[in-house]
């Protein structure tokens, strides 16, 4: 859904773009889960309005209205396991 890659080369590696994210179930090395909360995960997208829009409509809940902080656009929203990710663009260059 979110359109990350899955890594050819590892089990539990994926890219978004060209960060690599290792993604995997801790019970399936004897740790119990626990969701990442209040540090939200950015992934960068080219516009925040329409990739919310488009996971909206396949049932993704956000977190509030998309915030404009003056330089960038940011929308928050879980995954199915509770974790806390974010949409995010920024817009104004680099001082």
């Amino acid at each position: 859904m979110l359109g990350l890659r899955p890594d050819d080369h590892a089990e539990y590696e994926v890219w978004a773009g060209e960060t690599c994210l290792g993604i995997w179930e801790p019970a399936r090395v004897g740790m119990r889960f626990v969701a990442q909360k209040g540090n939200p995960l950015p992934l960068g997208v080219e516009d925040v309005a329409a990739a919310r829009a488009a996971l909206e409509a396949r049932g993704v809940t956000f977190f509030g209205e998309t915030m404009d902080t003056g330089v960038c656009h940011m929308a928050f929203f879980a995954d199915t396991e509770g974790n806390d990710l974010m949409l995010h663009h920024r817009y104004a260059p680099y001082a």
